[in-house]
């Protein structure tokens, strides 16, 4: 007998449930959408450990602050991605629990141009971002990815790429105001 998987219901449902109170659907979004958001987590982390422990702080926080999520502000993935991403962001530059023991880690840890390349490679070739991101010069590609994809900050990118801070903001900015009016 096939077993049919019951499609969960979307985010959107689920956080006025989770704001009344209701752990099912709580765990329901948490089933729903924690895969993603550990993929996030770990991508900026580089760690399952400290990326489950973002996951675990993010679904805390939207128990406790469901009511707060605003439909007309984006979607609730949107919403979920952001806070994770913020909550990621947090860790790493608190950096108490992040103990790299060896060099070579440190360096692995630190070419983050190469998860830049494969995240850009990733993406499939009809896809609209794809095909803006690839309208962009190389530079400003480079610096919106490393910025958004691996979660570097504007120094950070800047110390990556050897150019000055002013050059990365400037060209962080303008890529993302090109990239919002291509996908417009």
């Amino acid at each position: 007998m096939l077993h049919t998987m019951k499609p969960h219901p979307a985010p959107e449902d689920l956080i006025p449930k989770i704001a009344g109170g209701e752990r099912a659907a709580l765990a329901q979004l948490f089933e729903a959408e924690s895969g993603r958001l550990l993929a996030i987590a770990q991508r900026i982390l580089r760690r399952r450990d400290l990326a489950e422990e973002a996951i675990q702080e993010v679904f805390l926080s939207v128990w406790r602050n469901a009511g707060s999520y605003d439909r007309s502000k984006g979607t609730a993935r949107g919403w979920l991605t952001v806070m994770t991403r913020n909550r990621a962001l947090n860790m790493l530059r608190d950096g108490a629990r992040i103990d790299y023991k060896d060099g070579e880690t440190l360096a692995e840890l630190g070419d983050r141009t190469a998860d830049v390349r494969a995240a850009f490679d990733a993406l499939s070739a009809r896809d609209a971002l794809r095909h803006c991101l690839e309208a962009l010069d190389a530079s400003k590609r480079e610096a919106v990815l490393l910025c958004y994809v691996t979660g570097l900050n504007h120094g950070e990118a800047a110390a990556t790429m050897n150019v000055p801070l002013g050059t990365i903001k400037s060209w962080v900015r303008r890529g993302v105001v090109a990239l919002q009016e291509c996908l417009a």
